[in-house]
């Protein structure tokens, strides 16, 4: 099997969200999505594999992790660490910080936070919307950033972008928990609506979101979670290989 990212390399979080440790991390998730572009995407793999708290964001992944490896894991999503992350925030009063998305989204979400979450001082900075960020917008971005030292840092630029911009920038940003939480943005802004509860607890968020957007997302979904099987069949069958040949009698 070719030397690409592996679920059973994957150190997944499985804990409840308060034993998160209360200090400077970079918190990442991956879905079955994520998976497929980290395989072509060495730079973007090196940060999952670096993560030091990867959430499983996806059934996919936490079917994976059962049937390769036997091990038992539950979905954390984005969305709930956005939760636990502004309820904690709001028992402290806290410090938050988002960034990414635009002004109009930013607007909608300060407006909702202080609302759900009032004791929670919020900061926003819209960076320019491009592929790539030049080295002056990366320095307003970090400042804008650092003027404020919050304890949540949320990143809402879209994979593997928002993931790969946090870690190569991870040493200079002054944040407690900065967190990739991508379309939480866009959910809790109320741009898109999350799917209902039932359908979360049953791993069908992702039918939820075809079938509000099929143009934009029968391409991940579909394709993807074909393309997806076909790595954990080819991971599953490797495993199984070696096993074997652990099991071979040396000859002597």
């Amino acid at each position: 099997m070719p030397d690409n990212l592996k679920i059973a390399d994957l150190d997944l979080f499985n804990n409840d969200l308060d034993r998160l440790p209360d200090k400077k991390i970079l918190i990442n998730t991956i879905n079955a999505h994520c998976y497929n572009m980290a395989q072509n995407d060495p730079a973007y793999a090196e940060v999952l594999l670096n993560s030091d708290v990867l959430l499983p964001d996806g059934i996919s992944i936490v079917i994976a992790k059962r049937i390769l490896g036997g091990e038992k894991i539950r979905k954390i999503a984005g969305a709930d660490l956005f939760s636990y992350e502004m309820e904690r925030l709001n028992r402290s009063s806290g410090t938050c910080f988002f960034l990414g998305s635009n002004d109009g989204t930013l607007d909608r979400i300060k407006d909702h936070a202080s609302k759900l979450y009032p004791d929670v001082r919020v900061f926003t900075y819209a960076p320019p919307y491009t592929k790539n960020f030049s080295l002056t917008d990366s320095q307003q971005m970090i400042s804008a950033v650092n003027k404020y030292n919050p304890d949540v840092l949320f990143i809402g630029m879209t994979a593997p972008k928002q993931e790969k911009w946090a870690y190569e920038h991870f040493d200079q940003l002054n944040a407690g928990h900065i967190c990739s939480i991508g379309a939480v943005f866009d959910f809790f802004a109320g741009n898109i609506r999350r799917a209902p509860e039932w359908m979360i607890n049953m791993g069908l968020e992702w039918f939820y979101r075809l079938l509000n957007e099929p143009r934009r997302l029968w391409r991940r979904y579909l394709l993807g979670n074909i393309v997806y099987t076909r790595y954990m069949i080819r991971e599953k069958l490797f495993l199984m290989a070696n096993k074997a040949e652990e099991k071979e009698p040396v000859n002597t």
